[in-house]
This record gives structure tokens, sequence and C-alpha cells, in this order.
């Protein structure tokens, strides 16, 4: 978790106040100490109180960082004048981190694009240099960037609510796997890893299965080597039974965390699944009221009147509540899974309309914008709980490997009712019993009844969820308004 801002001014300005501001907007991503670093100085505290008697330190260029109480890989690098937030996963890379501090004398932009080329992890970084921010988000866009520029000013931020504070309202995501040089013209980028769409390469089912397997499960050991206790996101179904199965081989005591509202049947299922996989489960219910509860909280979050992205939010806002409850630091869950193995049935109508060229071009496309879609949405409700969300299936190896699948592999034919036969064949393999490998996929907003729950809350006021959810995030954005007027 933590946050990482930086802003540059455009007019010989003073950014180091742009700068606490943004972090003091962003304290519930981390309250364990802030940094702030300029191309000259360095300036820690453990407390805003202590930060803002340096209010007055002056440069044109300055990034920030607050940290939460979750260790880095490459924390305690100011003297690069860099800052780091997030985690690095890839074993082979780890191993060279301490060659980071021998290269000083190459330019930010020379070690941005070292970072970005061998590390795989979920994390954001900025170095502050004369005349320029360099800034870089990891490659598959797991940890939330923002960008924007006004007359004054050129930002980047882990929410958008920071750049909004600042008075910078036109905010868009930092393209993962890019490079960014921001100086008094403002932005321009430089892709550095990147996806591209290619042929299918000629696999048997068999071979695919054996591969994937040892894939997903490197990916998941990697993303729990440091971790005792793991929450899962767990509704019985095929993607969270898989990353369940694997934590379990992993080693680690694992947590499955089932929430779904009162009187829906998606808990009991989850309890059915726990059961067969012998793994101790946490199943948590919730009324109508703690909806509407979460909804203004969830929609400050997630940043956006979205009804759809909040019906899925709110239970992931839960189930990270219910894994700081249970002393987890890390939640795992199978985001990703639907993007790259055609798990979705809208895939069956392009399946039907454009062949499987069209679904191999939905499925890329849906994987690489994921970062908008998905991702986003989800960090944000797990590091307001203290919580690192980890995603086994989007790991820079496996997902390279999954878009290069046939097909086939992935749906059978325009009328398959299930899809993600790879998936399904691996769960298979891995001892998963039938009634979850075979499981019709849920939507989650679906199967725990918070879209219904939403659509009645609605209702009673005379509205469609989606106006409900609009005048919601009226009162949530009066705030931001408000505190600029």
């Amino acid at each position: 978790m933590g946050a990482l801002v930086a802003a540059l001014s455009k007019r010989d300005g003073n950014a180091v106040p742009l700068v606490i501001t943004m972090l003091q907007e962003l304290i519930h991503r981390g309250n364990q100490g802030h940094e702030v670093i300029t191309p000259d100085a360095t300036i820690s505290a453990g407390s805003f109180e202590e930060l803002r008697k340096h209010i007055g330190a002056s440069s044109n260029e300055a990034v920030g960082h607050n940290a939460s109480s979750r260790q880095k890989e490459l924390s305690g690098l100011s003297d690069l004048r860099m800052v780091f937030d997030g985690r690095v996963f890839n074993e082979s890379a780890i191993s060279h981190l301490s060659q980071i501090k021998t290269v000083e004398r190459q330019s930010p932009e020379r070690i941005a694009i070292r970072l970005l080329s061998g590390f795989d992890g979920s994390y954001t970084f900025a170095f502050a240099s004369a005349g320029r921010i360099v800034v870089g988000r990891d490659p598959l866009g797991t940890k939330p960037l923002y960008y924007g520029e006004d007359g004054e000013s050129c930002a980047v931020a882990s929410e958008r609510k920071a750049l909004w504070k600042i008075g910078i309202h036109d905010t868009r995501p930092f393209p993962p796997g890019n490079v960014a040089i921001m100086n008094q013209r403002g932005f321009s980028f430089r892709p550095v890893w990147t996806l591209k769409l290619r042929p299918p390469k000629g696999i048997r089912m068999s071979a695919a299965v054996r591969r994937l397997r040892i894939l997903l499960g490197e990916s998941t050991r990697e993303r729990l080597r440091d971790v005792q206790n793991v929450g899962i996101a767990f509704s019985g179904g095929l993607d969270s039974s898989l990353v369940a199965r694997l934590a379990q081989e992993s080693g680690a005591t694992v947590h499955l965390i089932s929430v779904s509202v009162a009187g829906w049947p998606g808990s009991s299922h989850a309890t059915e699944a726990a059961k067969a996989l012998s793994l101790p489960i946490t199943v948590q219910e919730y009324t109508i009221s703690d909806v509407e509860d979460a909804l203004p909280k969830v929609l400050w979050l997630i940043e956006e009147p979205d009804v759809m992205k909040a019906s899925v939010a709110i239970p992931l806002f839960w189930t990270a509540q219910l894994a700081s409850k249970l002393s987890c630091t890390v939640l795992l869950a199978g985001q990703g899974a639907d993007e790259m193995f055609g798990g979705y049935r809208r895939y069956l109508t392009i399946y039907e309309k454009n062949g499987v060229e069209g679904v191999a071009e939905s499925l890329f496309h849906d994987t690489v914008t994921s970062h908008e879609m998905n991702f986003q949405r989800d960090e944000p409700l797990c590091a307001y709980h203290d919580i690192e969300l980890r995603l086994p299936f989007i790991d820079t190896k496996l997902v390279r490997f999954a878009l290069s699948l046939p097909v086939d592999l992935k749906i059978e034919s325009a009328d398959d009712p299930l899809r993600k036969r790879i998936l399904r064949q691996l769960a298979q393999d891995l001892g998963i019993p039938a009634f979850i490998a075979e499981r019709p996929k849920k939507a989650i907003q679906f199967e725990t009844g918070v879209d219904k729950t939403l659509r009645d809350l609605a209702k009673n006021k005379g509205l469609t969820s989606r106006e409900y959810v609009e005048e919601v995030f009226k009162t949530v954005r009066l705030r931001f308004d408000s505190d600029l007027s």
C-alpha cells in the first residue's frame, strides 16, 4: 500500500506545498511516515504536524510518499531522489535489487527503464531531478496511478482525489508499463513494457494445462513468499478455488472469506466448496442498511459513479475489512481470469458474430484495459483497510502465455455454456471437485445480492440504480468542491 504523489511547477513556483497537500489527502493509504523528496533535499516526518513545519521548503519539483505498515523491498532509496511504492514479486529481480544503488551515475530515465523491464510486481515510482520528474507504473497496472495538469502545474497521484484537491480535475490513468517525463511543457510518455496481439501458438490442451499449472503455481508462490496468513476472496467458483488450492500448496495459512447480503445463496455454496477443499472459511452476511452505509465510502474510494463498479466494489470492501480483522496482511483474488480465458457470456455473442479472431481481439483488449476496469477500482478498497491485494493471474509471464493460447482452449464454440475450458481442466488435474470446477460463472454483484439491494434502495427513493449511485456520488464530490472554494 502507501501513496505516491509528485508535482512540478510550470512557472518556477514551489511544488512542495502541493505535494504535502496531496499526501494529506491520501493519509488513508498510509500513516506510518511521510517523505518529500526534491532534487536537493529529503524531508522525512512521522506525522503531518511535523511535515507541515517544512511547508516553506521550496523546489520546482517534488515527489512524496505516505508509508503504510508494510515493508517495501525498495524502501530507503531516497539517496537516488526516488520514491518507490509497492511490491516486486519475481525472485530473479529481487536478487538484483542491491544493484540499484550501484547505478547512481545513470540518469533517472535509464534506471526507470531498467525497473520496468525487469521487475514484475505491483508498484509505482518517481524520481525528482532538476527540471523534470521521472515517473513509472508497473507493467500490468495493478497499482493505481493518475496524472493531470493545468496552467500552473502537472502532477501524479495514487488516487484522483489528491489531484482534485490541488485543483486538477482533468485526470487520466497513467498508462501501465510506461515511463513519463514531467517538465514545464507537461508530460511525455515512453512505452517500456507492452503487450501485443499476436497469432496464437499451436499447442495441445494437455501441454497447455501443464504449462499453465507451472506459471500459476509460481505466480502464487511469489505472491506469498513473505506471507504467513493470507485471506482469499472466495466465492466457491472456479477462479477463487484455483487460487485457494495453489495458496494451500504454497504452505501459507489460508483464510477463505465469503460475503453476501443476508438471504442470498452465494455463501452457502462457498461454505460447501470450502469444506470440499478442506480449508477454513469466514462467512459474513450483511443487511440492506449495511449496503446503504457502505456505498458512500466505496464511491469515495473508487472515485466514479458507476453502478456496476459500485456493486462489485462493495463485496470486496467488506472482504478486505474481514481480512484485516483476521490479521491477514494480504488478500488474494482471481481477477484477470475471466478476461484472459473467456469467462464472460458476452464472448459467445462475439464468437457468433466475429469468430475466433473477434474473441481473441476482445480477450486482448479486455486484458490490457483491466487496469482501468478492475484494478484501479479494487486496490484502493483493500488499501483503505491496510490490506495488500495480490492477483496471481496477473503475472507478466502468465498473461503473455494466456494471450498466446488458441481460443478453442478457452471457448469451444459459440454455444459453450461454461467457457474457460483450460482452467476447468487445470482444476480437475488439481483435484478440485466437479461441482466447483464445472460451476457456471456467476457475477459477484448478482451472487452476493448487492446489485439487487442497490436497485431496491434506489426504488425506495423513486430512482433507478444509476440515478441513485450518481446522487450519492454528488454528495461525495461536494466534499472536494467545498474544500477548494
